[in-house]
């Protein structure tokens, strides 16, 4: 580890890694620091397909599949009833090899962008802890303090800091810039099982989100690859933890009131241990300064329920690289230049939060606002693959606004 990089990424994730990659392969000196041992587990398995552009920026498709990640060509919504939707099929919407996608194993998908990293360049350490970043009275980083996997510490100068500490938003919360969302507080319990019956043929692989009896959460099904299937459920973070129940038992009492799980447990094996996390939606004020950037999860978090997690990561480590890559070459490292993709990306992923309020509105029904709106199933599947960054990608917002008001209105009135 050299004592002065042009880039230091702190995080090893996908956003991270693929920041470091791009900027190491550009022919800057970066430092790819995560605290962890690599590989590690990680929550935010289903892919959107969008994820395939970054990844063939990255050089990795072709390794997606030698490591043989489960295929996901499709997802599916199940009502609060048990009826299940038609599978939204990408290929049908687009039949290019970049409308499927994979169910991921975050640990082998991660150290695999991390070990792609190194590949281009960059200096990589698993075991290290950020300890500081170290930004000056004008607002300007100058490196960071770390401790390395032998307990030495170490004053690090950059000329950039690419913070993608994930939910801690390490620079976030220290300059005060996190806001929450109090309408997306959410909690997380799941855990994996063995044998989950899936369904056959192509939608074998689909990410499946389905509703309780009463609305108040709802279950992800992801099918992983071995037979594994991870399955978490999502509610608001006092009804999820703050009922009296132990997460274990509170997992236990949600899946007895998911009718779509009923027959797809009957024969599966639950697997190792409970985990809870807490998915509080925040966005961030400002998103850079001079010679520091935030991106991916650190940027701002949405939902779990579309899966952006990954994609975004990606995305926004990839936009960020270029965004640093322009910044050496103009001699122009200002929070304008580092951040100048921002609000392009906000304005995309403006949609998928749109999306996520929508669902989370009970009073309003996606099944019957689709038969009423048929012309709209190629913008609804191009929101779910994730092609979010164009000028119609918010088009089926003005009728689905109205119908959100509308079964509002129609609830009220009963």
């Amino acid at each position: 580890m050299k004592a002065n990089y042009d880039v230091v990424v702190i995080g090893g994730g996908p956003a991270g890694s693929s920041a470091a990659a791009l900027t190491a392969a550009a022919g800057h000196s970066t430092l790819l620091i995560e605290r962890e041992a690599m590989p590690r587990f990680h929550i935010g398995e289903s892919l959107m397909p969008e994820v395939y552009w970054p990844l063939q920026r990255l050089g990795v498709v072709d390794r997606m599949e030698e490591l043989g990640f489960q295929k996901k060509l499709s997802v599916q919504f199940v009502t609060n009833s048990g009826k299940e939707s038609s599978p939204f099929y990408f290929k049908q919407h687009d039949p290019r090899e970049c409308s499927s996608t994979w169910q991921v194993e975050r640990a082998r998908f991660d150290q695999m962008l991390f070990e792609r990293a190194a590949e281009l360049g960059a200096d990589c350490y698993d075991q290290t802890r950020l300890l500081d970043v170290e930004i000056d009275d004008q607002d300007r980083a100058t490196g960071i303090r770390v401790r390395d996997a032998q307990g030495q510490e170490h004053t690090i100068s950059s000329r950039v800091v690419v913070d993608a500490t994930g939910l801690q938003s390490f620079i976030a919360n220290k300059l005060g810039l996190k806001e929450i969302n109090p309408d997306l507080k959410k909690a997380a319990i799941w855990g994996y099982w063995k044998n989950a019956r899936r369904d056959e043929g192509e939608n074998e692989g689909a990410t499946i989100i389905m509703q309780t009896e009463k609305k108040d959460s709802w279950f992800w099904f992801i099918p992983l690859s071995n037979g594994i299937t991870s399955i978490g459920c999502v509610g608001n973070n006092d009804y999820m933890l703050k009922q009296g129940l132990k997460p274990d038992a509170k997992y236990e009492h949600e899946l007895s009131i998911c009718p779509g799980l009923q027959e797809r447990l009957k024969d599966a094996e639950f697997q190792g241990e409970i985990r809870v996390a807490k998915e509080f939606s925040y966005t961030t004020k400002r998103h850079a300064g001079e010679g520091w950037v935030m991106i991916g999860d650190a940027f701002g978090f949405i939902d779990p329920i579309y899966s952006s997690g990954v994609y975004f990561a990606l995305e926004t480590g990839v936009r960020a690289a270029d965004a640093i890559t322009e910044g050496f070459a103009k001699d122009d490292l200002s929070g304008a230049q580092l951040a100048r993709w921002a609000d392009d990306f906000k304005d995309g992923s403006s949609w998928i939060r749109k999306l996520v309020h929508a669902y989370y509105t009970n009073e309003f029904s996606f099944g019957r606002f689709m038969k009423a709106h048929p012309h709209h199933t190629g913008n609804l599947t191009d929101l779910l693959i994730g092609r979010i960054f164009h000028d119609q990608a918010g088009a089926i917002f003005d009728d689905m606004d109205e119908a959100i008001e509308a079964a509002k209105r129609d609830a009220m009135s009963m």
